[in-house]
């Protein structure tokens, strides 16, 4: 077998790439990571500099890893700030390093990308082993995977990856036939708070428009790029995303986009924009510009729950962090991050937070699920 590492996604074949990261997961699809590199999301600008792993065996692609070398910590949602420091107190350089993520995308998935059908089930560790020793000869500090799956988490493990555990919120469908039917879960007083906000958000006086991608007009994408850099001006700061990046999606993988727009008097004053595959609906971005009650949670998260109960939709992930999300539905949902570092002391101190944060997030944890509002 043989590695390279490349400075693009596009040095990658489309339809190569998306067999071995399968057809649904969107975060993953060399369309989505293309998107962001094409229209200069990721890349020098913003310190995601590609480093993709490839391994060929024969000259075919049998394996992959998205490799991003980072001169920061921004849009990873796995904070290692305290880290960072650390390393500067004693003179040591934390950046640059090394992460396998979806860029600015803190969504459970697969990172090590092969055909899960292949006879040959050393494929797995093969790329383990091969990104670690490029990580190794490489003049960076550690190597990240953010939020990989239990599956592959496990793997890392193994394979000597020091394991930090994290905690979203997420919407569990076992089968609800209406919105009614879920709210007939929770307790009576979950259930009429949820009523009385939704009485809120319709005197709004507004449309809701639930538009796929690949139905969605100039004017609906510019209304959704425009909420987007509104709220990452006022809150989050800096936008990364573009107008290019949205239209690029919305013809690439366009039944993959999902827009939930309020407007008024015709005109677009709210939106969520989501991504969807065949067993999820992920919330992604949120922005306004006019306030109205209680529009958030319609668009962010009741719209998306009936959208998931009349497609069938397993799962609803509707983004990082939020406790305001259980009493509404959302169930605390562990997530991972996988850390190799390459100094042997900072590797043991950082190991030894990690066995204690552990411990605080099964207290966590333990918390969370005692303000379950399901009866």
């Amino acid at each position: 077998m043989k590695t390279v590492i490349h400075n693009s996604i596009l040095d990658f074949d489309a339809v190569e790439w998306n067999q071995l990261a399968g057809s649904s997961y969107p975060f993953m699809k060399h369309e989505f990571l293309a998107a962001l590199e094409q229209n200069g999301c990721t890349g020098e600008q913003f310190g995601w500099l590609p480093k993709h792993i490839g391994l060929y065996q024969d000259s075919k692609l049998t394996g992959a890893i998205p490799v991003y070398e980072k001169n920061n910590s921004y849009g990873e949602f796995v904070f290692d700030n305290a880290w960072a420091e650390a390393y500067h107190r004693h003179g040591v350089p934390y950046f640059p390093k090394w992460i396998s993520s979806a860029p600015y995308t803190p969504v459970t998935g697969r990172r090590l990308l092969y055909d899960k059908n292949n006879a040959d089930k050393t494929l797995p560790a093969a790329l383990i082993n091969n990104v670690i020793d490029k990580a190794a000869e490489a003049d960076v500090s550690s190597l990240h995977f953010l939020f990989p799956d239990q599956e592959q988490m496990q793997l890392l493990k193994q394979h000597g990856f020091m394991i930090r555990t994290g905690c979203q919120f997420h919407w569990q469908n076992p089968g609800y036939h209406d919105f009614q039917d879920f709210l007939d879960q929770l307790t009576s007083k979950k259930r009429k708070n949820i009523k009385q906000e939704r009485r809120y958000a319709e005197k709004a006086d507004v449309e809701i428009d639930i538009i796929s991608g690949n139905e969605a007009t100039e004017q609906q994408l510019v209304a959704a790029e425009l909420f987007y850099k509104k709220t990452f001006d006022e809150k989050w700061g800096l936008a990364t995303l573009n107008l290019g990046f949205f239209k690029q999606i919305a013809e690439s993988m366009g039944q993959q986009l999902l827009l939930i727009m309020a407007k008024r008097n015709d005109t677009y004053i709210a939106g969520a924009i989501c991504f969807k595959d065949e067993d999820c609906l992920y919330g992604r971005h949120w922005g306004c510009i006019e306030e109205h009650s209680h529009l958030h949670f319609e668009l962010c998260y009741y719209q998306g729950i009936e959208y998931c109960i009349r497609n069938k939709l397993q799962r609803f992930e509707p983004g990082a962090q939020g406790e305001h999300k259980i009493s509404r539905g959302f169930n605390p949902t562990l997530t991972w991050s996988a850390h190799w570092i390459k100094n042997r002391d900072f590797s043991n101190a950082i190991n030894d937070f990690l066995h204690q944060e552990e411990i605080h997030m099964q207290q966590y944890m333990k918390h969370l699920q005692e303000k379950s509002p399901f009866k």
